[in-house]
């Protein structure tokens, strides 16, 4: 019984501190090759161009990059060998990962570079009253981590001992 043939990711990070037709013909020539050359010897499933991208960290001083993922089968060794070569050696290319999926892993989600780039809006920060010296200390509320808050019961329904089910008021 023959297995079939192993299923990997190719994720790329391409340099895009360069800008213009050059740089953009660079890049269009790396990511063409790396497919080219899984399609010579393998079968590709899918390439997702992901788009461009803020980095977590500088990468020799960039901090932006364009990012693809290539899914593909391949029995052939070779094949692992030879993109890891030139994926080292060519310039344009600042990080790239192959990995080899366990069988059962799902599918990469369907990303679309549009739905990466999204805009972090300021939140308004939650005002607190000042506590005044005739009053009682506020109850501290605590946040879980989806966003629900949670307030502590206040000392007069503790020292009262009134308890309020969800969705009724006191």
């Amino acid at each position: 019984m023959t297995l079939p043939a192993p299923t990997y990711d190719l994720v790329m990070l391409l340099d895009r501190s360069e800008t213009g037709e050059e740089a953009d013909a660079a890049r269009a020539k790396i990511v063409a090759d790396a497919k080219a050359a899984i399609e010579a010897q393998g079968e590709l499933l899918r390439h997702d161009d992901w788009g461009n991208r803020t980095l977590t960290y500088p990468i020799d001083r960039k901090t932006e990059a364009e990012y693809h993922l290539f899914q593909f089968h391949s029995p052939n060794v070779e094949l692992l060998s030879s993109l890891d070569r030139t994926l080292r050696i060519v310039d344009g290319v600042l990080r790239f990962r192959l990995i080899k999926l366990k069988p059962g892993v799902p599918d990469a989600p369907e990303m679309h570079a549009s739905a990466l780039t999204r805009t972090t809006e300021a939140r308004p920060e939650t005002e607190r009253e000042p506590a005044t010296e005739a009053s009682e200390p506020a109850a501290e509320a605590d946040a879980d981590p989806a966003g629900e808050t949670h307030a502590e019961p206040d000392a007069d329904t503790a020292e009262t001992g009134i308890e309020v089910e969800a969705g009724e008021s006191a």
